[in-house]
């Protein structure tokens, strides 16, 4: 992810600067403020600015005015309690932004996630980079049979080559017509040959893997159900890859929160009530199959690999 030198002293000159604050600060975060953690091969995710700690979780949660004199392992056990009873409101007190670089087709997934105040890149202000997402030939596979939003088998190296092509080969066309239309070209040059739409038209024409970008801000209640679904390893790879990202400056910034998300959330299933009423059947000793077992064969069938049976 080769940052432009404009870019990398723009935040240099924001990672040089400091402000002394009476706000909850956590040095962890702070290390990697601003920072541009790459994804995927054009992306990026920086953290751009926080309100609220662990600290700022447990206060709500008491509804104290400080944090007193308890011990932080009284602190983190109260986190622990309000993740596992799913007790929400008090980890709505600490926020974040973030600055994201994203593919196109990332962003219209993402932003279903209807929990955020953002504000993306322009295309009918200014005009996109010549940059799009071209998988690792790892990462194309055929569509799965079983699943029909997911991905199967790996292509062979033939077929990957031949489809990384045909994405390079669209793209860079459809964006070679988009500046034609613009009667923009590389170098910011007009040619009065060219045909010069308006750009608000003239993005149609440019493929969902061309990058865009946006400022992303959301409260941590918010967070970690995104990332609770998009951090899954059945999440879409490109999107999770910037889930993980984020989780990682997650664990720098509320660790405590980020442990009791891991155990009671990210690494927990649920069971349903014909599921629990099945399992403890079988911890009686019973021997259940699925057409007793009160549950679908879809159902059973995710029930059994709940339970590793």
């Amino acid at each position: 992810m080769p940052l432009a030198a404009d870019q990398k002293s723009a935040i240099e000159a924001q990672r040089a600067t400091s402000a002394e604050t009476r706000r909850a600060t956590v040095a962890a975060l702070e290390d990697i403020l601003y920072h541009a953690h790459p994804v995927l091969d054009h992306g990026f995710v920086r953290v751009i600015d926080y309100m609220g700690d662990d600290g700022a979780i447990v206060q709500a949660a008491r509804v104290s005015y400080g944090r007193g004199t308890r011990k932080v392992s009284e602190d983190e056990g109260l986190i622990r309690y309000l993740m596992r009873h799913r007790h929400t409101t008090p980890f709505e007190m600490c926020e974040i932004k973030y600055h994201v670089k994203l593919p196109i087709f990332v962003a219209r997934q993402w932003i279903r996630h209807r929990m955020a105040n953002v504000n993306e890149y322009s295309a009918r202000y200014s005009i996109l980079d010549r940059e799009f997402y071209l998988p690792a030939p790892e990462h194309l596979a055929a569509q799965s049979a079983s699943n029909r939003q997911g991905r199967g088998e790996i292509l062979d190296g033939g077929e990957a080559a031949m489809v990384l092509e045909m994405l390079r080969e669209d793209a860079a066309r459809c964006h070679d017509h988009y500046l034609a239309m613009l009667n923009e070209s590389e170098d910011g040059a007009r040619d009065p040959a060219r045909l010069g739409l308006a750009r608000e038209l003239a993005r149609m024409n440019l493929t969902l893997n061309t990058y865009t970008q946006w400022y992303w801000k959301t409260d941590l209640h918010n967070l970690l159900h995104f990332l609770s679904l998009r951090a899954d390893a059945h999440a879409q790879y490109e999107i999770r890859a910037y889930a993980e990202v984020m989780l990682k400056t997650v664990e720098a910034w509320v660790p405590m929160a980020a442990r009791a998300f891991r155990d009671y959330r990210l690494g927990a299933v649920t069971f349903s009530a014909p599921m629990l009423a099945a399992l403890r059947r079988i911890l009686a000793g019973e021997q259940v199959e699925q057409p007793g077992s009160g549950l679908s064969k879809r159902e059973w069938g995710e029930f059994v690999a709940m339970i590793g049976r």
